[in-house]
């Protein structure tokens, strides 16, 4: 008998890979080992519809224990992983047990980045679990005072589902403008007037001089002396890949776990998948990025599992994220700091898209924001055409009446 498929990280990406191994006609055993007690569930809603239920907040599964058994996949909850013996092909358990692998798949995710002050007490925050979600939802409601650090998306994800639960809210970025990490300013400033339009107070350009975390809540100073008195302090600064255990293995890493195309890391029989690892983007020469958004770990995810089984398939697929606030629908393909000129297509009720291509034309990104489903349509198809390195004509980007479908079939 071989010793099977083991996968550390019962996430979006670790899931998908078990899924995807059995699709795959992978017959052998495979052991999912997960750090929470929860089925494995979807992290985006935690800061969006977990917050603003008004029933009590419940998890998003990917997929119940009977789906789970009927796959023949051995989720092994509240279990940690400790050590990698990679000589001995075998992982040690946060139970002192001893797991061998065939192959190993390490999809560990990320964790919030934290905030550079010391002492920080239960009145300051981070969000990655459902845990984490159901502690800061106990303090949302009328009249509670708010503040978010950061100005990202999770945090103003948070904001706006604080509103909508009418507390007062005020955010933090230290940064001039909010959403400066991949979202064009124009569509940055869309998104920061619908905050200012709901109430939420926005504050840029301005760092965090001390935290004092009181047995009441919290006083924030920022460098300008401006003080803060909030309720609750909600960090969102970012996020840092977790390689330790990559990193006790002599893994090499390269801003977070670094693999190739298929997802191999420098060990050939450990592969590395979502946001812990950096990997070679083909649809831009190869340049390693690191990707934190729920459709790359499930795509992640299913490389994975196929390149385990020897499949030697390469990444080629384009990144996409989206972010939802107050109606508002962000959404965004391919990477736009690679283009080098941009072009803007305005859609009916406000919605707008801009495409972002090199000098040469070819169409690299596409950042569009609208109401609802507004955008979804032809940032799909802007996708497609990135991942054909397509150079469209500049006058039916611009134009509204020309489909993109018609470029696609051009």
């Amino acid at each position: 008998m071989t010793a099977g498929m083991v996968i550390i990280g019962a996430g979006e990406c670790g899931t998908r890979a078990a899924f995807a191994l059995r699709e795959t006609g992978y017959d052998g055993t495979i052991t999912l080992v997960g750090a929470e007690t929860h089925l494995p569930y979807e992290r985006p809603p935690l800061s969006k519809e977990a917050m603003i239920s008004t029933d009590a907040p419940a998890i998003k599964a990917i997929a119940d224990a009977t789906r789970l058994a009927e796959l023949r996949i051995d989720l092994l909850g509240a279990t940690s992983t400790t050590s990698i013996d990679r000589a001995n092909r075998s992982v040690r358990l946060s139970d002192g047990s001893d797991l061998d692998y065939d192959k190993l798949l390490i999809a560990t995710g990320a964790v919030p980045r934290k905030l550079p002050f010391a002492g920080l007490g239960s009145y300051c925050v981070y969000l990655r679990t459902f845990d984490d979600a159901l502690a800061i939802r106990a303090h949302l409601g009328p009249g509670r005072r708010i503040a978010i650090i950061g100005g990202g998306f999770i945090g103003l994800e948070l904001a706006a589902s604080a509103r909508k639960l009418a507390a007062d809210v005020t955010v933090i970025e230290a940064q001039s403008r909010i959403l400066m990490r991949g979202v064009p300013e124009e569509i940055a400033t869309v998104i920061h007037e619908a905050h200012a339009a709901e109430g939420v107070d926005i504050i840029c350009g301005d760092g965090i001089a001390t935290i004092d975390d009181r047995t009441d809540g919290v006083r924030i100073t920022l460098a300008s002396g401006l003080q803060i008195t909030a309720d609750l302090a909600i960090i969102g600064i970012g996020a840092v890949p977790v390689t330790a255990l990559a990193e006790s293995a002599g893994l090499t890493l390269n801003n977070g776990i670094a693999v190739d195309a298929q997802l191999r890391t420098s060990d050939p029989d450990i592969f590395a998948a979502g946001d812990c690892c950096s990997f070679p983007l083909a649809v831009y020469g190869g340049r390693r990025v690191r990707l934190e958004a729920w459709r790359s770990a499930q795509e992640h995810g299913a490389l994975a599992a196929r390149n385990m089984l020897g499949s030697e398939e390469g990444h080629a697929c384009v990144p996409w994220f989206w972010s939802d606030q107050y109606g508002l629908s962000l959404q965004i393909a391919g990477l736009p700091d690679e283009g080098e000129r941009t072009v803007r297509r305005d859609l009916d009720d406000g919605a707008f898209i801009l495409f972002h291509l090199k000098q040469d034309g070819r169409l690299v990104a596409a950042s569009g924001i609208g109401q609802g489903n507004a955008v979804a349509r032809d940032i799909r198809l802007a996708e497609m055409l990135i991942a054909k390195s397509v150079h469209p004509d500049i006058g039916a980007l611009a134009a509204p009446s020309v489909k993109l479908k018609s470029l696609l079939a051009a």
